[in-house]
């Protein structure tokens, strides 16, 4: 068994081991990994390009003369083809053009796990991400229309792209051995990673050479392109996909049958909603994604109007944080998986350490980089460390509603994920209204707020955080280790 030593237990079946090479999971893996970078893409991109959409006629565009620091050396912009509009639009204005997105976010989270379990999650994550593809192509002329209707345009590609994680954890249930989960859901979520590191550096270089309009035609294309590869090459279950081996049909659906429920049209609510180590997750995904957002949608602000770079430079050094989280999510997933099943690990005290290292650390490191003034060395490799030590919560709790609830994994990522969408809107918005000034000492209080809420979350969840698959989540009940 060169792939999966910790499978000794299923052995016996004949079918129990499926090579990783070519099969349809990791293909469904490295697919759904490409929807998420176009999901993120279109996601962060407005958070770079709003540095060049404001008409900043008291400081000169090249060398941001108006920030706290020192402006850096930058080469002269291209004059030509910079003939997009520019928008007066204040401080308060931008929190709120920033945090629309998660308005529309919000709506989907709960309704997407629901129609995906009883609709398939193909379509649903596909359609989804077509109309925020459809939505971000119209935002430069939505952007010149006036800020409400731009606002009105992010919140419906919220509404698109709030059914995305839902789906796909749906489609994980009935995809993901119990043993490989913690690989193929970070190989899949490292797509959003990705699609942050390479987004902010390449529309910084687009407002650069061209202007902030084609940062979002761009992007817009590449969600095309996804689309029809998902449309071809996807199905909701091993049991549905034309061109799978046997072997490898065989080896999920025998590992997983004794973890999904008997009676899918019946969902426990009651259940669900007063299951303690679901709240856990709600804690720890909400206090996670305050930090993660505010980094998000305004670390490209905080390298603007505080360090001073510039629009080509700020895009390439606020993807680094992000470019670290993605190396240590796909390195915490291997490390998971190892502990628990070569090393024997209890499932739960791999997702309770995963989660402490992967949000104390970050709000450490954040709290940190408030407090070297002008270093831009430190500042950046602190930010960077902060959001690096992030995503090795990617297999802590992230993970943790496949291990408590496979059945109802896309129902209970929406109970989450709504929860875990709130610091999206609001903390934008909190965020600008306390850096008025923009001096540091207003980002100082902006990172402790976040690195406050992050210790919260991280006692709360390893004190009720569970490992187990939950009585009510199942009829014959079975786990693969607590």
């Amino acid at each position: 068994m060169p792939y999966f030593t910790g499978l000794s237990n299923l052995s016996l079946c004949p079918h129990s081991v499926a090579p990783v090479c070519c099969s349809s999971r990791y293909g469904l893996a490295l697919l759904s990994s490409y929807g998420f970078f176009v999901v993120y893409s279109l996601r962060v991109n407005l958070s770079v390009a709003m540095v060049d959409m404001l008409n900043n006629t008291h400081q000169s565009s090249a060398n941001h003369s108006g920030s706290v620091c020192p402006a850096h050396a930058n080469p002269p912009r291209p004059k030509h083809n910079h003939t997009a509009s520019v928008y007066d639009w204040d401080s308060e204005t931008q929190g709120w053009i920033l945090g629309s997105f998660f308005y529309g976010y919000i709506l989907t989270q709960i309704p997407g796990g629901y129609l995906a379990g009883r609709f398939g999650p193909k379509w649903l994550m596909g359609f989804g991400i077509l109309g925020t593809v459809i939505f971000t192509l119209l935002t430069p002329v939505a952007a010149d229309l006036g800020a409400s209707y731009l606002i009105a345009v992010r919140v419906l590609e919220g509404i698109g792209e709030g059914v995305t994680f839902p789906a796909m954890y749906t489609m994980w249930a009935a995809w993901a051995p119990p043993l490989e989960r913690s690989r193929l859901l970070t190989i899949s979520y490292i797509g959003a990673q990705l699609g942050t590191v390479i987004s902010l550096p390449l529309s910084g270089e687009i407002c650069f050479y061209l202007d902030w309009t084609y940062v979002f035609y761009v992007f817009g294309a590449v969600g095309l392109v996804w689309f029809i590869l998902w449309a071809l090459l996807v199905f909701d279950s091993p049991n549905t996909h034309p061109r799978i081996s046997e072997r490898e049909r065989l080896y999920i659906t025998t590992s997983l049958k004794n973890e999904l429920s008997t009676s899918a049209g019946h969902i426990p609510w009651r259940a669900i909603v007063t299951s303690v180590p679901l709240w856990a997750i709600v804690v720890a995904h909400f206090s996670y994604n305050w930090t993660f957002y505010t980094l998000l949608t305004l670390l490209p602000t905080y390298m603007s109007d505080i360090l001073g770079f510039s629009i080509q430079q700020n895009g390439m050094l606020s993807a680094l944080p992000y470019m670290g989280c993605a190396v240590f999510a796909v390195l915490s997933g291997q490390i998971a998986d190892y502990l628990r099943e070569t090393c024997q690990y209890r499932t739960v005290a791999v997702r309770k350490s995963f989660s402490i290292v992967g949000m104390i650390g970050p709000a450490v490191f954040l709290v940190a980089a408030g407090y070297i003034g002008c270093n831009y060395t430190l500042a950046v490799t602190f930010l960077t460390i902060s959001s690096s030590l992030g995503g090795v919560s990617a297999s802590g709790f992230n993970i943790n509603h496949l291990d408590i609830a496979p059945s109802y994994a896309g129902i209970l990522l929406g109970i989450t994920n709504t929860f875990a969408t709130i610091p999206g809107m609001v903390g934008p918005v909190i965020a600008r209204a306390l850096t008025i000034n923009n001096t540091i000492e207003e980002w100082q209080t902006v990172f402790y707020i976040a690195a406050a809420i992050n210790l919260f979350g991280a006692s709360f969840y390893t004190v009720f955080g569970r490992g187990t698959v939950q009585p009510w989540a199942v009829h014959t009940s079975y786990s693969h280790g607590d």
